[in-house]
């Protein structure tokens, strides 16, 4: 396509080049007859009495008098269109100084390259988008460190202070000993969950995420996962009805969709209401593969389910949650899907928040 471009901005100036020589050229034969027929009708008689040499070189040499002269006119010509392409290139470099600023100044270029100036205003808008998003998932990034960093040392202290009750304390109870390790182990898993999410915000910003395809069961995928999470499900009084093929083989990188099923149905089972269902469906529709994860929790904005797969974006505002995730999850689960070749989009009726991954 730029190809296809820059050779219509040749092809535009070659013919208006052509196009000046065709003109100049039918304007100075006009020209040179007129001044012709004035020198036989009286202007050679002035000629003849300046100097008789150069008038008679002229009567014998009309020829080489005509050359000479639509010679010179297509200089002047040729001269003249090369000077404004080259003003114009240079203009074209001035522009491209433009590009990086970030203001809204539209660049505006002489007509012999006004095609470059769509191009150029578009590069610069690109370019403010990028550094604009570039500074807002940058200052996401530092924010959500900063609450991480406040959130781990919450349950470091609770830790802390309850090991030193344990040690402190020579005749406490057994049950109250039960009690303070049960404390201070989950203060341990939510610590270990956020250093988790620290190493997945460095994992995801410094490197591309590889892939390795193989034949996997997407089904047994999905069933394993499932029975892995049975005692979170259980917790939270969920029920997770899985429906599924007894064999449904695919290409693919088993362990990044399984972490990608993984982020979807922990998704669901931190939004979803008590004693609900979570509803996981797989199916082959043609030659395609759809996958649905469908819960029913709290209604989500419009505007916060557009930005539900950018990276460090969280639904739920209040990062006291202690189900807080670092807003990687969906983001990680769109970039697998998309190196897959897959797509993925949400959808949220009334109380039903439902995901549908593609591949």
């Amino acid at each position: 396509m730029k190809i296809k471009n820059l050779t219509k901005v040749k092809l535009k100036l070659c013919l208006s080049l052509l196009g000046n020589i065709l003109i100049a050229f039918i304007i100075s034969l006009i020209i040179y007859f007129i001044i012709a027929l004035f020198f036989e009708s009286g202007l050679s008689v002035m000629v003849a009495n300046l100097n008789y040499d150069l008038y008679a070189w002229i009567v014998y040499n009309r020829s080489i008098v005509l050359i000479i002269y639509i010679t010179i006119i297509l200089a002047v010509i040729i001269y003249r269109f090369i000077s404004k392409y080259v003003n114009g290139v240079n203009e074209v470099y001035k522009a491209l100084d433009l590009v990086l600023k970030e203001d809204d100044k539209i660049i505006k270029l002489p007509s012999e390259v006004s095609s470059f100036s769509d191009k150029l205003n578009g590069i610069k808008n690109d370019y403010i988008r990028s550094k604009n998003s570039e500074k807002e998932a940058l200052q996401k990034k530092n924010d959500l460190i900063m609450y991480m960093a406040h959130d781990l040392k919450n349950p470091l202290t609770s830790i802390i202070g309850y090991l030193t009750l344990l040690n402190d304390e020579k005749n406490i109870s057994k049950k109250t000993q039960n009690k303070y390790i049960k404390i201070a182990l989950d203060k341990a898993l939510r610590v270990e969950d956020l250093t988790n999410q620290f190493f997945d915000i460095t994992r995801y910003n410094l490197r591309e995420m590889p892939i390795n395809k193989q034949e996997i069961n997407l089904a047994y995928l999905l069933k394993q996962l499932v029975d892995e999470y049975y005692p979170v499900l259980e917790k939270k009084q969920l029920k997770c009805n899985l429906t599924v093929p007894d064999k449904l083989m695919y290409m693919g990188d088993g362990d990044k969709l399984a972490r990608a099923f993984d982020n979807l149905l922990k998704n669901a089972i931190n939004y979803s209401y008590s004693n609900t269902e979570i509803d996981i469906e797989l199916k082959k529709v043609s030659k395609k593969i759809m996958i649905t994860f469908k819960n029913k929790g709290a209604k989500i904005p419009q505007y916060k389910l557009d930005k539900i797969f950018e990276k460090f974006y969280r639904v739920d505002d209040s990062r006291a949650s202690a189900s807080g995730g670092a807003g990687l999850g969906l983001a990680i689960t769109k970039e697998i899907i998309e190196l897959h070749n897959g797509s993925i989009k949400v959808k949220n009726d009334d109380e039903f928040i439902e995901f549908i991954i593609e591949l």
